[in-house]
């Protein structure tokens, strides 16, 4: 997705948007930019939760890895999308690790500057419970379809996922425009990526998609989309 500038992430951002331009500056003066190179670890598991970000340019890939070195992808954050807002809240350790997927750009607000603003605006308090509510869903969506959902409908909805937020529109199909590894893919439907060549070779097989150089287009997305809502 294309980067975007602090002002217009605050003024889109459900958070903020019903804010006064003033008070919205207010904001702006009290946090900083961050920049992080692709791959760069923006805090990890267990580290002190003093504040949010919101994401300018890049994603920031949402994880948690086992014992073993497993890993579980729970969200890519894209621009204009924020991420840390329950430490902002609790001020407890990060529940999951953050990395920079490209290079990144990220608006940093200090939970020792937000709360006081907080404080001043607690409308934006019953907003953020509504942004925690949506995470919380979403968590129990994410451990539902892991527990009742086969791998092919699991794969079909975040290729079609993939495709509404990256895709590029050609004479084949739709183009997932950003690379994402069999084992990025595995972690984020949470199997190995061994599972994940399987499916894809056998969707290949059956002209639903096309793999070249790490891209994916979707050649036949109604046939994906009526898997992806099969129970």
């Amino acid at each position: 997705m294309p980067p975007i500038n602090k002002r217009t992430a605050l003024a889109q951002h459900e958070l903020f948007s019903h804010l006064e331009a003033t008070e919205r500056e207010q904001l702006l003066a009290s946090g900083v930019e961050r920049r992080f190179g692709d791959g760069q670890l923006i805090f990890q598991r267990g580290d002190s939760g003093d504040g949010m970000m919101l994401v300018l340019r890049g994603q920031v890939k949402i994880s948690i890895v086992s014992d073993e070195g497993k890993e579980l992808i729970f969200a890519m954050t894209q621009p204009g999308e924020c991420f840390g807002e329950i430490a902002l809240l609790d001020g407890r350790p990060r529940s999951a690790d953050a990395i920079a997927v490209g290079d990144c750009v990220l608006f940093t607000l200090a939970r020792s500057d937000f709360i006081p603003f907080l404080e001043r605006h607690p409308q934006i308090a019953i907003r953020l419970l509504a942004v925690l509510c949506g995470r919380v869903r979403a968590t129990s969506e994410f451990i539902e379809r892991l527990a009742f959902q086969h791998l092919p409908v699991r794969l079909a909805r975040l290729l079609l996922k993939l495709a509404e937020a990256h895709g590029v529109i050609t004479p084949a199909g739709i183009r997932i425009d950003q690379k994402f590894s069999q084992e990025e893919i595995g972690c984020l439907v949470a199997t190995s990526r061994e599972s994940v060549n399987k499916q894809l070779r056998a969707w290949r097989a059956d002209g639903l998609l096309t793999v070249e150089r790490g891209y994916i287009t979707l050649l036949r997305p109604a046939l994906l989309k009526r898997l992806a809502q099969s129970s």
